[in-house]
């Protein structure tokens, strides 16, 4: 959900305004402004988001959804179905793929689109031609006995080698594109869409994907105005001019445009590396599971049905998973997660040889990470030793060089550990 410029773009050194300037969505709530802490309330403290937490409130929402749609009438079930788009990716792929696990096992890919078309292009800023990339990739792996879940986080600046793909653009939909070395991991939703980012995570990580979920810049802004907004909290000042985010150190309540300048925010705080942002990403995960949970949905049908309309409105999924029904089961298979066992990480990756504004993946930890998911084993603790800092939280220890493991390869001098060095996917917005 990061805004990818293009070529025809003005470059980071040329200002944008990326607010809004008409139709903004929703609006935050009376007792609180976006950018300032809520009045008469103390800033709670934000428990760590974990794998009971987020099945408890997956649970608590679909059940409502059920009973919202018994209440109401079938055809309130019926929007909801038909508001998700979906996309049969099976179908694109065909059987050329890693083989599915026979065992209970789960990889979800989860995709942060940022098309400038519509009402994206006024929460975006740039060009409004329709395209897109997948600015923000997230593999969900869950364990074949539904006892564990591992995040991992894709940067977005990675160079891949892309697989063969169906073109989706507009002069050429329909052709066959060739393998491509060497490029941008999101540019393959922008030339293939979804079914070519899945094959691309595919053909990277030997994992197959069986679901996929897309979120695009409208539809996560009206979600966080139909929660109420999100509470997020910085240990140092952020201003940035070209997502519109200026936040002083503290305590902030924010309203769906602020919290979509907050997860595509980098030049104003940190190092100014696309991995930083990541970093903000999760962490503003962690607040909107804060704020869904604060909230009496069972004992409000109506909050809940908006907030329902309003999700399933913003999604695009994969066929099997585009629908309540298979919705509801998908929350099913998660019950057996325990709290200890949700990890969240990014892909390690270097800086570029080739380009100092690019990055590439830092093996042999890259291959130990795919290969521990693939067998449901737990991250490995060279994934996790080289974990970047939160650039919103001053007060969270840096991994130093002495904690990568003796097996890893350094890195080239200029590159730091997971591509973390003040340049490392710095040339891009």
């Amino acid at each position: 959900m990061n805004e990818q410029p293009r070529d025809d773009q003005p470059s980071d050194d040329q200002p944008r305004d990326d607010r809004p300037r008409d139709g903004q969505p929703g609006q935050p709530q009376p007792s609180a402004q976006p950018g300032s802490a809520p009045p008469q309330r103390a800033p709670r403290t934000r428990r760590p988001l974990t794998g009971r937490r987020i099945v408890r409130i997956l649970a608590w929402t679909t059940l409502g959804v059920v009973l919202v749609c018994a209440a109401l009438g079938g055809y309130l079930f019926w929007r909801l179905n038909h508001n998700i788009r979906t996309v049969n990716i099976s179908a694109a792929l065909g059987s050329d793929r890693p083989a599915a696990s026979t065992k209970g096992a789960m990889n979800i890919l989860v995709l942060g689109s940022d098309s400038r078309s519509g009402a994206n292009g006024r929460l975006a800023g740039g060009a409004t031609d329709g395209t897109a990339r997948s600015d923000t990739a997230i593999i969900v792996h869950v364990n074949q006995s539904h006892s564990r879940a591992d995040v991992v986080s894709i940067p977005r600046d990675t160079l891949v080698t892309r697989p063969s793909c169906t073109s989706t653009g507009a002069t050429d939909r329909g052709a066959v594109l060739p393998a491509a070395s060497g490029v941008m991991f999101n540019t393959a939703y922008e030339v293939g869409g979804p079914a070519c980012a899945v094959k691309t995570v595919e053909s990277m990580t030997d994992l197959r994907m069986d679901h996929f979920v897309e979120v695009d810049f409208a539809g996560f802004a009206k979600l966080i105005d139909s929660l109420g907004g999100v509470t997020v909290t910085t240990t140092v000042p952020i201003d940035d001019d070209l997502s519109g985010l200026h936040l002083a150190a503290g305590t902030h309540h924010l309203d769906g445009t602020d919290a979509l300048a907050f997860v595509r925010t980098r030049h104003g705080v940190g190092d100014g590396s696309d991995l930083g942002r990541i970093e903000l990403q999760q962490q503003m995960i962690r607040s909107i599971m804060t704020q869904a949970e604060s909230l009496d949905l069972l004992g409000d049908p109506g909050k809940l049905y908006d907030i329902a309309d309003t999700a399933t409105s913003s999604l695009t999924t994969d066929s099997d998973l585009g629908s309540i029904t298979s919705l509801i089961s998908f929350a099913e298979a998660l019950k057996g997660i325990s709290a200890a066992d949700v990890t969240s990480v990014t892909m390690p990756t270097m800086t570029a040889p080739s380009d100092p504004n690019r990055l590439v993946p830092l093996n042999p930890l890259v291959t130990e990470l795919w290969t521990a998911l693939a067998h449901d084993q737990a991250v490995p603790a060279s994934v996790l030793n080289v974990q970047i800092t939160n650039p919103a939280d001053s007060t969270t220890p840096t991994p130093t060089p002495s904690a990568r493991p003796s097996s890893t390869a350094p890195p080239t001098p200029s590159a730091a550990a997971s591509g973390a060095g003040p340049v490392a996917g710095a040339g891009q917005e």
